[in-house]
Formats: C-alpha cells, structure tokens, sequence
C-alpha cells in the first residue's frame, strides 16, 4: 500500500460528513415542484413531488426507529422499483442504520443466508413478495420484525410471517419532521451480495462517502440536470440500480419508477418512455432488444434523440445501438461496473473531441463497442498473470483492476477474500485491454477466456460478431479441452428460426477481427442457452456439457 503523507492542515469544514439524506434534503428543498411519476398497485400511474416524497421520507425514518431501529442495524427491503422503495433508499441509511439490498433473483436459501449473514433485525416486503419472504424466514432467525407493503388493510393480508406490522399504518402514525443525525461518512448506508456462480453471496457495504462521490462523478458523467427525466429501469434490489436513484436526486431530475415488468413484455417501459419523455434510463441488452422489436412495432415512432440509455451487464450488440439511433435518435452508452464498484466504474459516453476527426463512421460505431473511459476517481490497471503492468496499447491483454473511493477493499465478515485484492486494488477476474486514448475494452472473463496454442481467444468479441448475423438470436462461446491446443472454441448458436447455418458462413462473420486459427471447429445449434439466476450466459454449465466434444472425436 502507497504511504499517506500528511501536509499542512485546510481550514475547509472537512468535519461536514457526506452523508446520503444530504442528497435529497437539497434538492427537495430547490426542487420541491419537481415529479416523482410511480406505478400503483393497480397497474396505472401516480404523481408526486419531491417535496411529498421527503415528507414520506421522514415519515418511513421516524417509522423504523418507533420500531426499534438504531444506527448500524441492517434493515432489509423485498420490493420491486416502487415508490416506497424509493422512499426508503433515503430513510433507512438517514437513521444510519444499513439499507440491505435483496436480490429477487436469488434463491430462498441464498436469500435467507444474505438476511442471516448481515444479521437483518427488520425487513420490508412488498405484499406481492410475501410467498420470497415467507421462504426465507426459516433461513433468517435474527430478523425480529416483518413490515407489510400494501394498500391493502392488514385484516385483508394472510401471512405466516411472525411479527407483522402494516407499513401505511405506522406511517399514517408517524411525525413528519425529523432531527436527522449526522452519520459518520465512513458508516456503511447499504449493503448488497454478491451473485457469484460458486459459493454463498458475498456482502460489499458501501459507505455514504463512497456512494456520494460516485453520486457526483455519475451525474457529471452522463451530463445530468434538473432537466432529464430519468427511469429506473435496473432493479433496485441489487448494485442500487447502478447508482442511478442517487444521481437522479442529485440532479434534481424528475423520476419515473416502473415498478414490476418482465423481459416478456417491455411495451409499459416504452410506452412510459414516451408519455414521460424519458430522457436517462439504465438496462441490460437483454431488457433493451425487447424494448426496440417493441418500437419497431409502433406506427409512429418516438423521438429519444435526447435520451442516454445506460447499457450494462454484457456488451450491447452493434445492431441494437444502430436500431435504436436510427430508429429514435437514443444513445445506448455502453459502461461497466460490478457489485464491488458501487458499480459505475466506466463510461462510454461517447467519442472523445480530441480523436473524433481521425475516426470514420464505422470506427466510431466500433469503439461504442468498448466499455468506454474510467470516470474520475477510479484507478485501472492492466496485469499480466504475474502482477506486471501491461502496455495501454489495445492489444496486450491482462486482468483489470480498480481501486477508488468507491471500489470495496474486502468482503463483510470473514469471506477468504485474499486472493481478490492486491495492494489496495480490487481483482475484478475480467480481462481487457486499454487503448492509447484510454478506453477500456472487456474481452473475457478470466474464466472464460479460451487459451487455445498458448494465446487468448476473446469469447466476447467472438460472440457479437457472430450476433451479426440477422439469423442469429443469441450465441455463446466457450473454451472446450482439446488433447493438442488445451482449448479450441466451441460456439453454441441459437437461431430466429431453429435452421442451422453452414460453417463457413460463421466463420466469414469472423473474417477480418480473428485469425483464422481462432475461428471455432466445432458450431453446437441449440433451442436455448442455459443462463444463471441473475440472467448471464452459465458457462460453466455449458462447458460441463461439452467437455468431452474433442475427447470423443479421437
């Protein structure tokens, strides 16, 4: 670890502590006009303003500490992208207790290990969720309180939760105004765990600095004001949709919260998008194709000229960042970032001024391809397997790692996490490059990537370039044993319409970003790709299928 001097003492208030309340506290008191638009529980729409949401807010603080509530409990949330959900982003970690993040998508087990782990005293549960809390409550003994969500009267819920109380009764209860302490900035607001494929989920808890300056580089990032309107589109049980409500408030900008959707049916987003003019909203591809076969269906297509779609997850297709510039005038900005990140780490928010002139039309749209540029306060370095720095070059490839104010630098409570932090930097087990302007392009992860004769083979790049194909749904690569080349890569391909492709037409989509040793021998055709509980390509459930392709072929 670098050595901290100390030089001559400031006479700025560096006691004033950053603390998250600080965010909505100022922009309701500027902003007190400005819309919060939210789903109801019937499915229409309602209206609110900042000013009423932080009298609810106050309320919801006040609520948690009649409930016993200090400050470092950890009070958990089972919602969906709601109005009170949001109210309680700002509530729980106003009292300094830590708001826990629960991740939907996890299993009763997983999920009551996550409540168990970070010892939840009280949790909060949207009435539709009540069947995910009523499975994990064996799996979480220490949580003492369970509130209801629901505009429902209490007498209307059946439940077998232990120790119900009605949230809307306590809060019709409650004062409206409170003396908000000042929390210590290092105090962790939040916390979420991690999704990994192997072992339990692991707890980052994020602290109110961390989350406050990540706030303001955010919002400068993607050019925030009081005159956006953003969309909450990523959940915000997990990564606290990518840090988005915080930035939002921030800017003072006017909210929607969609509350339940599915990937199956994405028209209420797009439709939203366009009664709201919905000018930032967040997604992965695979919520924001959906959304395009969508528009391409409308008689009159929107105009999204001003709208910055923050893409993440996995690189979003060539073809879906076209669509939806030709279609609407939207920009898909690529960025990365992970649960240990806070998540935002870069963002590709665009060419840069400096280089724009020396790049064609189709190098632009290339580069929109890569993760795009560190925003500030992130540190990124490129290593080799032995820990030596790589060459911004775009070519040498290593594993990333990052250290800022908002990275973590462990896991909460004793997770052997040795061998994923080094020298103050977190291990991210991705693998990139960086080019000589700066940008970062993702091209595996290090588990993924195929080492076939000695060299590494990208599955990414591989992948989107066999999603080029206009018969081609959705595609994987992976990294198969072969007794010669350790490993030769194996595409499996789903296709629009169940037909297979020669292969020499896969390998043409090939041509010119691979050498032809690269290409994959063997191309599986499948009805569909086997994915994880949080959406993403399980390869390592593919590769165990696989595994013995070219050891059946001797």
């Amino acid at each position: 670890m670098t050595a901290i001097v100390r030089g001559l003492p400031s006479t700025h208030g560096d006691s004033y502590q950053l603390n998250t309340t600080t965010l909505i506290r100022h922009s309701a008191r500027t902003y007190p006009e400005q819309e919060i638009v939210h789903r109801t529980g019937d499915g229409g729409w309602g209206r609110y303003t900042y000013a009423d949401a932080y009298t609810r807010v106050k309320r919801a603080a006040n609520v948690l500490s009649a409930l016993g509530v200090t400050p470092g409990d950890v009070v958990g949330i089972l919602d969906w992208n709601s109005k009170r959900h949001f109210e309680l982003y700002w509530a729980i970690p106003g009292t300094g207790a830590v708001m826990l993040q629960m991740n939907l998508r996890l299993a009763p087990e997983d999920l009551g290990h996550v409540a168990a782990h970070s010892r939840a005293s009280v949790v909060l549960v949207d009435e539709s969720l009540l069947p995910v809390a009523e499975a994990l409550a064996p799996h979480a003994p220490d949580v003492r309180a369970w509130v209801v969500m629901t505009d429902k009267p209490l007498s209307g819920i059946t439940t077998t939760l232990p120790d119900v109380h009605h949230f809307e009764d306590l809060m019709a209860d409650a004062r409206d105004e409170i003396a908000w302490p000042i929390v210590e900035e290092r105090s962790a607001y939040s916390a979420c765990y991690t999704t990994g494929t192997t072992g339990r989920p692991k707890g980052v808890y994020y602290s109110h600095r961390g989350i406050y300056l990540h706030t303001m580089a955010q919002a400068a990032s993607l050019g925030m004001s009081a005159d956006d309107t953003v969309m909450l589109i990523t959940p915000m049980f997990h990564g606290q949709s990518w840090g988005l409500p915080q930035s939002a408030v921030y800017s003072a900008a006017k909210i929607v919260l969609p509350g339940r959707y599915t990937a199956e049916d994405t028209s209420l987003l797009v439709d939203a998008m366009i009664a709201e003019k919905v000018t930032v909203a967040n997604g992965a591809p695979a919520i924001f194709q959906p959304m395009l076969d969508y528009i391409r269906t409308l008689a009159t297509r929107p105009d999204f000229s001003r709208a910055r779609l923050l893409s993440g997850s996995t690189e979003p297709a060539l073809s879906l960042s076209r669509g939806f510039h030709e279609l609407t005038g939207a920009d898909i900005i690529h960025a990365y970032g992970a649960t240990e990140t806070t998540p935002t780490v870069t963002v590709n928010a665009g060419v840069k001024p400096t280089i724009a002139g020396a790049l064609s039309p189709e190098e632009r749209w290339n580069l929109k391809r890569s993760q795009g540029l560190p925003i500030n306060g992130v540190d990124i370095r490129i290593v080799d397997p032995d820990g030596n720095d790589l060459p911004a070059d775009g070519r040498s490839q290593g594993e990333v790692l990052l250290r800022g104010p908002w990275i973590t630098e462990r896991y909460y409570r004793g997770h052997d996490d040795a061998d994923r932090f080094t020298d103050g930097y977190w291990r991210s087990g991705d693998v990139g490059t960086l080019s000589p302007h700066g940008y970062l392009k993702l091209t595996d992860r290090l588990k993924d990537v195929v080492k076939s004769g000695g060299e590494w083979i990208s599955s990414i790049d591989m992948e989107n370039a066999i999603t080029g194909h206009p018969k081609v749904a959705e595609a994987a690569v992976i990294g198969v044993e072969h007794p010669k080349w350790q490993e030769r890569p194996v595409a499996l391909v789903v296709t629009t319409d169940g037909e297979e492709l020669p292969l020499e037409e896969i390998h043409g989509l090939l041509l010119g970003a691979f050498a032809k040793w690269q290409f994959p021998d063997t191309v599986l055709y499948v009805d569909r790709l086997p994915r994880t509980s949080v959406g993403k390509l399980d390869k390592k459930a593919m590769r165990a299928e696989h595994s013995g392709i070219y050891r059946e072929a001797r």
